[in-house]
């Protein structure tokens, strides 16, 4: 069957070419389509012929001219059937970190000669932590691409605000923390008409609430005197040392109470409150107090035990047999 259709097919082949040979020369175009599969009648085999009706020699005609004009405005008008990202860090693992990244580069290579200012005159400000853009934007940011950020970030705010162009002072904000801690200001301490200043102070878990009011050096501490509540020395001096160092002993009454702690959390807590208090009194008494260490509040906590260590630190025994 399979040397039958070949045989039949060459026939053809060689048949067209004498005929064509014969007629005049076609255009190729033509030729091919001169050529039509047509079913035989007594075989029942698909066969290749080239003979054609005079009527069908008669209808052919040229092809048409393309107008490259009019097809070139169509393709103007044509949209693209597949979706394009809009940002070109689509496919990377955090694109909207990528896309802020690589615009704060670009804002470094356009304005990073112009004048800049110390870094202490530039301003504080609080910017974002890497668990804030983690949460903020639901990636998963790199620490070393965070921390070559921050570098950009600290440069272009050091720019000269009267030269800083509109578009850093937008990319910068986007870095910002909604809420800038060095920008707040503390609630002043009022006394009110008893001649109370309440003072609020912390250390560790424990809190303490002073109320200072002028007298002649009497101290409760929960209801308890100062001997009775605080059974170590150190606590006792710990919990009046603001009063101590600025030599006001004599002069004020404490009413304190504590709570949550230790003794020794309870009794430095005191001295923040105590202090805070005085402050309110004498505001002139603020440098002594800050000498003596009674201003600032000490962060330091217990540091949490962790998985699979006794301790904090402390690693499990290592036993060599």
């Amino acid at each position: 069957m399979m040397a039958s259709s070949r045989h039949g097919v060459k026939a053809t082949l060689r048949g067209a070419f004498q005929h064509i040979q014969g007629e005049k020369w076609q255009p190729l175009e033509q030729q091919f389509r001169s050529l039509r599969l047509t079913q035989s009648r007594t075989t029942g085999r698909r066969c290749m012929s080239t003979e054609t009706s005079l009527t069908e020699r008669q209808s052919f005609r040229a092809a048409r001219e393309f107008d490259l004009d009019n097809l070139a405005s169509q393709l103007k008008t044509v949209k693209h059937a597949r979706a394009v990202p809009v940002s070109p860090s689509y496919f990377s693992r955090s694109p909207r970190f990528n896309d802020r990244y690589l615009g704060l580069e670009k804002l470094m290579r356009m304005y990073g000669n112009l004048p800049t200012v110390p870094a202490a005159d530039a301003g504080r400000v609080a910017w974002m932590s890497l668990a804030d853009i983690k949460q903020a934007w639901g990636e998963s940011v790199k620490a070393t691409d965070y921390a070559n950020c921050l570098i950009i970030l600290k440069r272009l705010h050091q720019i000269h605000p009267d030269l800083k162009p509109p578009e850093v002072t937008r990319a910068l904000d986007e870095f910002k923390r909604d809420i800038q801690a060095f920008d707040n200001e503390p609630s002043p301490i009022l006394i009110d008409r008893y001649g109370r200043a309440l003072g609020v102070g912390k250390r560790k878990s424990s809190t303490a609430r002073a109320f200072v009011v002028e007298g002649d050096g009497q101290v409760l501490v929960n209801g308890k005197t100062l001997a009775n509540y605080f059974g170590r020395v150190h606590d006792r001096e710990s919990a009046v040392w603001a009063l101590h160092a600025t030599d006001r002993m004599d002069k004020y009454n404490v009413w304190a109470r504590v709570e949550g702690g230790g003794t020794t959390g309870q009794a430095e807590a005191l001295t923040l409150a105590i202090a805070k208090a005085l402050m309110a009194h004498e505001p002139a008494l603020k440098p002594a107090l800050r000498r003596a260490g009674c201003v600032t509040r000490d962060p330091r906590t217990v540091e949490r035990k962790k998985h699979g260590r006794p301790k904090a630190r402390k690693g499990p025994t290592w036993v060599k047999r």
